[in-house]
């Protein structure tokens, strides 16, 4: 899912997905992978013009925020996050009102895991504009993470009623409701369902969630009426993320691993399923330290 972060997108250009299908390993599906979206070069190169621009004496500070910010794009694009980060923190102090900026740091903040700052962050967003309708999701996506999934499932509510026919806004409702109610959440995702697009690729991915199609039958219908380079790349990286998402809410933490680094093989940085998917990555590996910490120390009765 990437149209989430911010009005302004950075095109890249993307590599055809040139397919490939390993046998099976132990009965599960079968794997399809993608060439990895390469680094788009025009957007180095504007990296590069900005870079010079920012270097002119006589800017003013809202013109010098406005480059940052879009150079602080352009490295998020290429998967330089440090970079972008550090040009978003600039650029918020030269324009402390700038509402995009503040969306950023909010995501950053959650990759990071630091909640606080990232629930400022995107209260900020909605106090400067309460019509920034994708803040309801990145702060719900915070609210998921930091575990608070009640406030979780009102912003991912809110979010659902400007677009209720989005296949993503529906499964990361789900999601929070999953760890609220189990059951009610099923009904609830089924409801949904019905005012999806039956033609929509993504739809799949909520029928995975009912057990409608399997996880092999969702990689195979990820390579149907492509129309544009690099969209098997995309929609692979959002396939594997749920199907991670699904591992993990069955108990297997090792195969919702791999199905995350699969995600992130694809390299294509600005998706909501691949910022996460490192996240991810990191609770199952400090859920399992817990673990081993525990059998070693067992609590004393």
């Amino acid at each position: 899912m990437k149209r989430l972060m911010v009005p302004v997108v950075v095109a890249a250009a993307l590599l055809t997905g040139c397919a490939t299908q390993p046998a099976p390993i132990n009965d599960e599906p079968q794997l399809l992978l993608a060439t990895p979206q390469q680094a788009d070069p025009q957007i180095e190169v504007q990296v590069a013009k900005l870079s010079e621009l920012l270097t002119v004496p006589d800017l003013t500070e809202q013109q010098r925020a406005r480059f940052l910010y879009d150079r602080g794009l352009r490295y998020d694009a290429l998967g330089l996050r440090t970079l972008a980060r550090i040009d978003f923190n600039l650029a918020l102090q030269l324009q402390p009102d700038y509402t995009d900026v503040y969306n950023f740091i909010g995501i950053y903040a959650t990759q990071a895991m630091e909640f606080d700052q990232a629930y400022e962050a995107f209260d900020a967003v909605l106090e400067l504009d309460p019509q920034y309708s994708y803040a309801y999701l990145n702060r719900g996506i915070a609210l998921y993470y930091g575990e608070r999934p009640d406030l979780a499932v009102q912003d991912f509510t809110t979010f659902l009623l400007d677009e209720p026919n989005d296949p993503y806004r529906v499964i990361w409702l789900y999601l929070a409701q999953h760890q609220l109610d189990p059951e009610q959440a099923l009904i609830q995702l089924a409801d949904h369902r019905t005012r999806l697009d039956d033609d929509n690729w993504s739809t799949g991915l909520v029928d995975l969630y009912l057990g409608r199609i399997s996880g092999g039958e969702l990689l195979a219908s990820s390579r149907e009426g492509l129309q544009k380079q690099g969209e098997l790349a995309e929609r692979l990286c959002e396939a594997y993320f749920y199907l991670g998402k699904q591992a993990r809410l069955q108990g297997q933490s090792g195969k919702a691993m791999n199905l995350y680094k699969l995600a992130l093989a694809t390299n294509v940085y600005e998706f909501v399923e691949h910022r996460y998917a490192l996240l991810e990555m990191r609770e199952i590996a400090e859920g399992a330290m817990k673990e081993a910490q525990a059998r070693v120390n067992p609590p004393q009765q």
